[in-house]
């Protein structure tokens, strides 16, 4: 009895993708793709070493991006969350598979990320992709600079020249803690000293009821911007150990660095505060013309005991401010037969097969894709009805 042929059901598709996310076309993709790889020959050269981490992990409260992330619901009644960060799933794999090192620990990774409410600092993007690496188990200033200069090379070799911008959130808090304020005004007056807003600062002055000295002092910090000349104000504010402390270790990092002779110096950002709390040392961020967001951003942080640092370049990002230098796509022919594609592709050409002996829709095809030459034995030829 012959096979009975069932009817084929055709796959359901939709021409929408939910919001935040978005379809990557060729010429983007490829462009994107050596970029990363060109990032990723950058950071193996200084010594990292690349890990790959689960894009399903156990959601955590602690997490810092527990409340905007995915969440679903294992087989097992476990809750998991999509990867909206590589910091902490780093930390979680060194713990794991490098309790011993040997450190410094240098990590390079690169992958998707998820996050579940739209963010204006990512582009209003809910999928996005990032490669970065992670120095571990050191606390340096050697280390700090070493990242600095890591993230200007990296961005200089896929042709961004960016503007490095380093803060130090500790530096703000301990002036506020060395000028009498509690926590609670502490905490409320970082996000307005972070945003420059000095009428900000003047409303919660009034509401903690700060005498003009401290008010004077906070809108000094909104201004403490620009070159290796803004750590000596810094220092005349730097009253107690903490805040001495910030200001020499920057004033270490910056002597440090060495920028190439046609790149721009540091810049300084000492009010930089608003992520107090979750870095324990400087951060940074490198701004590219044309584009209003960081194209680089990290910082210091602690691992549980375990201080580490790290950068992420956004690659949505750097393909955006990058597209100037888009190379056009090779020219692609259309092979007759296999020694056609062979010999086209020996001459750096990009060669499709025929699927089919029919010429006319052969011939069509390549009206619609753009191709002008068939590829046949060792001959190169115009396409032609």
């Amino acid at each position: 009895m012959p096979p009975v042929s069932l009817p084929s059901r055709p796959i359901p598709l939709s021409r929408a993708v939910p919001q935040g996310t978005r379809d990557v076309l060729p010429p983007e993709w490829a462009w994107r793709e050596h970029l990363r790889t060109r990032l990723a020959g950058v950071f193996a050269a200084w010594g990292y070493r690349g890990v790959e981490v689960p894009a399903l992990e156990f959601a955590s409260e602690a997490h810092p991006q527990n409340a905007r992330a995915f969440k679903l619901i294992d087989t097992g009644g476990e809750v998991l969350a999509l990867r909206s960060e590589f910091t902490t799933a780093i930390g979680r794999l060194v713990q794991a598979r490098f309790p011993e090192g040997p450190f410094p620990l240098r990590l390079q990774y690169g992958g998707r990320l998820w996050l579940r409410t739209l963010t204006s600092e990512l582009g209003r993007l809910r999928e996005f992709g990032q490669v970065g690496v992670e120095l571990i188990g050191v606390a340096t200033p050697q280390a700090d600079a070493e990242l600095l200069q890591l993230g200007t090379q990296a961005l200089d070799t896929v042709g961004v020249q960016a503007v490095m911008e380093v803060g130090y959130p500790g530096f703000v808090d301990a002036v506020l803690e060395d000028a009498g304020l509690p926590a609670s005004a502490r905490n409320a007056l970082h996000d307005a000293i972070d945003r420059k807003s000095g009428a900000d600062v003047d409303l919660l002055a009034a509401r903690y009821d700060l005498n003009s000295a401290v008010t004077a002092t906070l809108h000094t910090l909104t201004d403490l911007y620009g070159g290796p000349e803004v750590l000596a104000q810094a220092a005349a504010l730097a009253r107690g150990t903490r805040a001495r402390a910030a200001v020499a270790h920057l004033e270490a990092v910056a002597a440090l660095y060495a920028p190439a002779p046609d790149a721009a110096g540091l810049l300084f950002d000492l009010g930089a505060s608003r992520r107090y709390g979750y870095y324990t040392g400087i951060t940074f961020r490198a701004y590219a013309e044309g584009l209003n967001q960081p194209v680089l951003g990290g910082g210091r942080y602690d691992l549980g005991g375990l201080p580490g640092a790290g950068f992420a370049i956004g690659l949505e990002r750097l393909t955006e401010v990058t597209a100037p230098q888009l190379p056009p796509e090779p020219e692609v022919v259309l092979a007759l037969d296999r020694a056609g594609a062979e010999h086209a592709r020996s001459l750096g050409l990009s060669a499709e097969l025929a699927w089919t002996d029919n010429q006319a829709e052969l011939l069509a095809y390549c009206q619609k894709r753009g191709i002008r030459r068939w590829a046949q034995g060792d001959t190169l030829m115009e396409v032609t009805a």
